[in-house]
């Protein structure tokens, strides 16, 4: 399971969001200095996120999101927020980002998806965030977390299935920023329903938070996730990147 240090950038700063809300916005600094944080503490992946441009579709804080990548750091990159077309895709994969997170457009527009994945093939990654409706059943949000596109988690993903996609990230809302531990059952049922690599993202906190998602398997096949976003508990030093890194390894 990889660890995917997470720098979330809003009005050119380095922010967190507790639940996906604005007004709950925690301000980490510096975003080239936070990278650079997070790298000599031995991050080798950093997943980065316009939150501005998620909401907007402007591309707010790309210049950021450029220096990062160019800024030598020897990490593979991870790049969303705001990314709507082909252009968008080029645009950051020509800066320097490893993979491309697409969420609001898969929803939209699952054509531009299927395009998108096949003029950059196994790049692009699905991005979907949810929130459980009153059923208890998860329904995507689009557009910065502040709309609820009324498709559920299994429908987007059985679009997605056989595009050349480098996995699909899925972002618990409600447990995001909180530290108050995953939503296991939510990323078991991802886990079950697609053949696609799985990144779990919300509510990461501590040591056994990542123990309990390395040990998460789907039901039918046996299948693990191939990574998780922890944000503000790296950020807090909650926990530490060496311990986190080893929390995610097999165990022997």
């Amino acid at each position: 399971m990889d660890l995917w240090p997470a720098i979330d950038l809003a009005g050119g700063r380095a922010v967190r969001l507790v639940r996906g809300d604005f007004a709950q916005l925690h301000d980490y600094g510096e975003p080239l200095a936070l990278a650079h944080r997070l790298a000599s503490a031995g991050a080798t992946r950093l997943h980065v996120v316009d939150l501005d441009a998620a909401r907007t579709g402007a591309p707010v804080n790309r210049g950021v999101v450029t220096t990062i990548a160019s800024s030598g750091l020897g990490v593979r990159l991870q790049v969303g927020g705001g990314v709507r077309s082909r252009t968008d895709v080029a645009d950051l994969v020509a800066a320097g980002a490893d993979r491309v997170v697409i969420g609001t457009t898969a929803v939209e527009d699952p054509e531009e998806l299927v395009r998108c994945a096949e003029a950059f093939p196994f790049q692009v990654v699905l991005g979907l965030d949810y929130r459980r409706g009153p059923e208890g059943k998860p329904v995507v949000s689009t557009r910065g977390w502040l709309q609820a596109s009324g498709r559920s988690l299994e429908a987007v993903l059985g679009l997605a299935e056989d595009l050349p996609l480098a996995g699909v990230v899925v972002t618990a809302i409600d447990r995001d920023g909180t530290m108050r531990g995953p939503d296991l059952g939510g990323f078991r049922d991802v886990l079950d329903e697609t053949a696609l690599p799985v990144i779990a993202s919300g509510g990461v906190g501590n040591r056994a938070d990542l123990v309990a998602l390395g040990e998460l398997r789907s039901r039918h096949h046996g299948r693990a996730l191939a990574g998780v976003v922890v944000g503000k508990a790296l950020l807090e030093e909650r926990i530490g990147m060496k311990e986190a890194i080893a929390s995610c390894a097999p165990s022997e």
